[in-house]
């Protein structure tokens, strides 16, 4: 098979070795890649970005099957395009992937459905979003309607915090008119997990879950970053968790997908809640998570082209997907000064002497040497019976990769 995966991150870096690991698969074109998928086995980095442009290479080079990596080309609805053209196509239509396009499109499909989730109000006038804020209880929750690259949220302890997020998304306009809706949302105190699935629109089969450290410093402190590092599985999840998510959130998103008549064969990707309530979602994505894939995908043992194909023939309630047991944790090493500014083009070192994998996100290769090109640069994948195994493994494979200015938090695997 030739394949076209789509995207340029560390989530297509995991993706791309995944994919070639795969008997069947002799060539993957990566649009337009990174220095991880430019050396990696079977992958070539092709520069094209543009939706026709993707669909005349498909067409061209007889591709049999494309990947959809972000969620920006599926919002705009690359999958409707390609498949208008008779092309093959793994993800959401245009309709499904409004679950992550839109905040508010989201929480009233989950008020519509019973999903579980925090009360919300949505809000066009500025003005009205101020007076809310007025008798509203806190902290409170601030979101970006639209896409805003994973950094629109704001959890507010205060009044004035709250005002000022409210002011910089409708005012001041810093995501470029995601903001201009927002939804102002319960606070939820309790453990986030990620629930990475695969759906086909009749079946939703969850994967290993995982947990995302957000926050730049230990101790989940400091400013939110797009992630600093996942363990999997993650220990808060226990049977009586996923007995609550299956119940009371994944069933009541299937039954929505079904009766909303989505196109759905694709990655859905619930981020939730562990309270001592119960569990609850706090959002969907409509792809794979950025650095959840690394961790998750490291521990898949089935074949993942294979799964892919069964969603795309409706047969996933015939498929197993099999796992290693044992706990895998990546480690983000970033660029210093990340999520603020940084600065580009340092050289990276990956020392033989790593035993796992380092999956590349923002480096770019040139003339055969990998540059950091990107707040956050690499994660360092670490493997283990146990949960001690897997964080010793992954600090000790984070010595040998080295660029001017990387930075890691020392505690991912052990911080709620």
């Amino acid at each position: 098979m030739k394949l076209l995966l789509i995207g340029s991150g560390g989530r297509e870096h995991a993706l791309a070795w995944k994919l070639a690991k795969s008997e069947k698969v002799e060539k993957i074109f990566v649009a337009p890649g990174n220095g991880g998928t430019a050396i990696e086995n079977k992958c070539e980095n092709i520069n094209i970005t543009d939706i026709d442009e993707l669909i005349a290479f498909a067409k061209e080079e007889i591709i049999d099957l494309t990947i959809v990596g972000p969620e920006d080309p599926l919002t705009k609805g690359i999958v409707n395009k390609f498949k208008t053209e008779g092309l093959k196509i793994f993800g959401p239509a245009e309709n499904g992937a409004m679950l992550e396009g839109s905040k508010s499109f989201s929480k009233e499909f989950m008020k519509k459905y019973g999903v579980k989730t925090a009360e919300y109000e949505t809000f066009t006038d500025v003005n009205e979003a101020l007076k809310y804020l007025e008798v509203c209880p806190y902290p409170t929750v601030v979101k970006a309607d639209g896409l805003a690259a994973g950094k629109g949220v704001a959890i507010c302890e205060t009044k004035e915090e709250a005002i000022d997020a409210v002011k910089s998304y409708m005012v001041d306009d810093i995501f470029n008119g995601a903001g201009q809706k927002i939804v102002i949302e319960e606070f939820l105190e309790g453990v986030e997990a990620s629930i990475l699935s695969i759906t086909d629109g009749k079946t939703i089969i969850p994967f290993i879950s995982g947990k995302d450290h957000k926050q730049i410093f230990d101790g989940g402190k400091g400013p939110n970053t797009g992630g600093m590092g996942v363990l999997a599985p993650n220990p808060y999840v226990t049977g009586d968790v996923m007995k609550d998510f299956e119940e009371n959130i994944m069933a009541k998103t299937l039954t929505g997908i079904r009766e909303e008549g989505f196109d759905y064969k694709g990655i859905i990707f619930f981020g939730i809640m562990i309270t001592d309530k119960g569990t609850y979602l706090l959002e969907y994505n409509v792809r794979m998570g950025d650095p959840e894939t690394q961790s998750v995908l490291y521990l898949m043992e089935s074949d993942l082209v294979e799964v892919i194909e069964a969603a795309l023939r409706e047969e996933l309630d015939k498929t197993e997907i099999k796992w290693n047991n044992g706990v895998c944790i990546n480690v983000v090493l970033a660029s210093k000064g990340y999520p603020g500014d940084f600065v580009k083009g340092y050289e990276i070192t990956i020392d033989e002497k790593v035993k796992d994998k380092v999956f590349l996100a923002g480096a770019k290769a040139e003339d055969g040497v990998l540059k950091t090109n990107g707040g956050r640069v690499l994660s360092v994948i670490g493997l283990g019976k146990t949960l001690e195994e897997a964080r010793k493994d992954a600090y000790e494979n984070i010595k040998h990769v080295t660029f001017e200015g990387a930075y890691c938090r020392s505690d991912i695997g052990t911080h709620k």
